[in-house]
């Protein structure tokens, strides 16, 4: 698969998730909603990772990697490092592995607040 269809599935992949983890909520599933955003968010960030680079990421630390050093280019890549960050550690760690979704009302926030997340990756994808 080309560079750019690679990217494209990526994000479409992202969306794909976030929509899953917005019915997990609406179902008042909390903790499959947090994983399934933590997915959308790790799949737009290998999207980004890709398009900026040419490399795909294969490993979560190899994400994690390319985010941090995006943040170079710009402080909007700082932002979406940060954001990153919270997913992976509240979405992903707390609520999922952990168990730990209180507050709901502030982890369906967190969840819904992937959609702006996905949305700047691929702002930046294109830039």
């Amino acid at each position: 698969m080309q560079e750019i269809d690679r990217t494209r599935f990526l994000f479409s992949d992202a969306w794909t998730l976030y929509d899953d983890a917005i019915e997990e909520l609406d179902r008042g599933k909390p903790r499959n909603a947090a994983e399934k955003a933590w997915g959308a968010t790790k799949r737009a960030t290998d999207a980004l990772i890709l398009a900026r680079t040419g490399r795909e990421p294969r490993t979560a630390g190899q994400t994690y990697r390319g985010i941090r050093t995006l943040r170079r280019d710009s402080e909007a890549f700082h932002r979406l490092e940060l954001h990153y960050q919270h997913a992976a550690n509240v979405l992903h760690g707390e609520c999922f592995y952990d168990a730990n979704c209180e507050p709901e009302d502030v982890l369906a926030m967190d969840i819904r607040g992937t959609e702006d997340y996905i949305r700047d990756a691929e702002g930046l994808a294109g830039a």
